[in-house]
């Protein structure tokens, strides 16, 4: 998938800074604030729209909301740089 080609392009850290999920600027040009989501997998730190879901940005999975949160809240975490 091409990233998406938006003069507001940020680097991963810039996007972190903001609280805006990199993936998810990078590949649909949305600028998305971070939060808690949930799958079958787990708690994960990503992005999601009014459509639902927009981009998994945490490399991890986190067992509870809670512990998800702490990672988003302490910057504990690693920022996924591809789908």
């Amino acid at each position: 998938m091409p990233l998406a080609s938006t003069p507001a392009s940020l680097s991963a850290a810039q996007a972190r800074a903001e609280s805006i999920g990199y993936l998810a600027l990078a590949y649909t040009g949305k600028r998305l604030l971070l939060q808690i989501r949930h799958s079958a997998a787990g708690h994960y730190i990503g992005t999601a729209d009014d459509d639902g879901p927009v981009s998994r940005e945490s490399v991890e999975y986190f067992r509870s909301h809670q512990a998800a949160n702490h990672a988003l809240t302490t910057g504990r975490w690693q920022q996924r740089l591809e789908p």
